[in-house]
């Protein structure tokens, strides 16, 4: 075992062992289960700690002063008398999966039975923290631990049936087998392979949340490569091409889900073929990505395309403008990856221009009420005139606001005889 409750601590836990104590003591079984004990055995830190019981709903109702049921036709209560928030599930057997993804009904069961209607064996783990001592502290009805030793993803029991009962579980599989440095075992690739087009029954919502925490984490290629090698790309993107991961190879370990989305996008060609737009609109409708995260991609494509295309082009103003965008690193990181010494190059400039008149994105010198103190007529204008005296103080032409006001003042002198120049 990697990992061991003997000396492990946080609030959580405590809280989770607690729950365990109160229920052994109504003469219940009470474990942690699922997640916890794979993390602990894989030598990672557990973070979510879930409690199952064979105490029923209402039972467990009864023995805490703060509880909430938050899946009733699921055994699923969330007790919070000891400061953190512990789900206490009740051992349960699933009855069919006519929809893909809940049983239609459930029966109140053993600890067996619970580990074997679970997705992987290494998520079908029970660990006794009120054991004597270490080596009684792990249950085990499904050979999770070896598998665990083994570092291998195995289906519990007949993988075809745990894929039937829940399409996402190809998905999930992937993501564990990826950030775990898992191989995933014969019989579940193979049968994972079998239902990938079944994958397309799943809502977006779903599937976007499996990618995104696939793609924020550090093992984000093995993800991709794997969505591939399991013909998964085209239940999720709608096409099947080679992934490319020379983009995605090169970013940092940490970056956000945008940046990963684009390094995808261009890893699987979408970038060299659509308009940023299309893309956007391709990867919302496949993941159902928020207006953040849309919003986001739109803006590191848009930086890209312009420190690819125009960046020669730019005035010292519309540099320092485009560098100041809040995607405008990340879409260099980008760039970095896709052209080293142009990126370099640009990030040389962008230093220099750090230390020019003010900076890169300086107070601006007047504002909107400024305008109105001038007497300006409020309008359109207004964005207009504030956007060219801003050009002129990044340029270093205006660096008070008394030269701003002039520039102002002549904006508009020159705007009044070019009007009456055509009447």
């Amino acid at each position: 075992m990697n990992g061991s409750l003997a000396h492990f601590e946080s609030e959580e836990y405590n809280a989770a062992v607690k729950v365990v104590e109160v229920l052994v003591e109504n003469g219940h079984l009470a474990y942690l289960a699922g997640g916890c004990v794979r993390d602990l055995l894989l030598g990672e830190v557990p973070t979510d700690f879930d409690v199952a019981t064979d105490a029923r709903p209402e039972q467990i109702k009864g023995y805490f002063r703060r509880t909430t049921s938050v899946g009733a036709a699921f055994g699923v209560m969330l007790v919070r008398d000891f400061r953190q928030t512990i789900e206490v599930a009740t051992f349960r057997s699933d009855g069919v999966y006519s929809d893909a993804r809940r049983p239609d009904s459930i029966e109140y069961s053993s600890p067996e039975k619970d580990a074997r209607r679970r997705d992987f064996t290494i998520n079908a783990l029970f660990v006794d923290p009120l054991a004597d001592d270490e080596a009684h502290q792990i249950i085990d009805f499904v050979d999770g631990v070896v598998d665990v030793h083994a570092r291998v993803l195995r289906a519990v029991g007949n993988p075809e049936d745990r894929l039937r009962e829940d399409h996402l579980r190809a998905l999930r599989a992937v993501r564990f087998a990826a950030r775990y440095g898992l191989e995933i075992e014969k019989h579940t690739k193979d049968a994972i392979r079998r239902h990938a087009r079944e994958l397309v029954g799943v809502s977006i919502e779903r599937i976007g949340d499996e990618v995104r925490k696939m793609l924020v984490h550090p093992s984000r290629i093995r993800a991709c490569v794997l969505i591939d090698e399991l013909r998964l790309d085209d239940a999720i993107f709608g096409d099947v091409r080679p992934f490319d991961q020379s983009v995605m190879n090169a970013l940092p370990e940490s970056v956000s889900y945008p940046s990963a989305l684009v390094a995808l996008a261009i890893g699987r060609g979408h970038a060299l073929e659509d308009t940023p737009d299309a893309i956007c609109v391709r990867y919302r409708k496949a993941l159902d990505l928020s207006n953040t995260d849309r919003d986001g991609m739109r803006a590191i494509l848009d930086c890209l395309g312009s420190f690819v295309a125009r960046w020669d082009g730019l005035s010292e103003s519309g540099r320092k403008r485009l560098a100041s965008r809040s995607w405008a690193m990340e879409s260099l990181s980008i760039l970095e990856a896709m052209n080293p010494g142009r990126a370099r190059n640009i990030r040389a400039q962008i230093e220099a221009l750090k230390i020019r008149f003010g900076g890169l994105n300086p107070k601006p010198l007047l504002t909107g009420a400024d305008l109105i103190e001038l007497g300006i007529p409020s309008g359109p204008a207004y964005k207009e005139i504030l956007d060219a005296v801003y050009d002129e103080q990044l340029e270093g032409r205006v660096e008070t606001q008394p030269q701003a006001i002039r520039f102002v003042e002549e904006m508009a002198k020159q705007s009044e005889n070019e009007n009456n120049m055509n009447k």
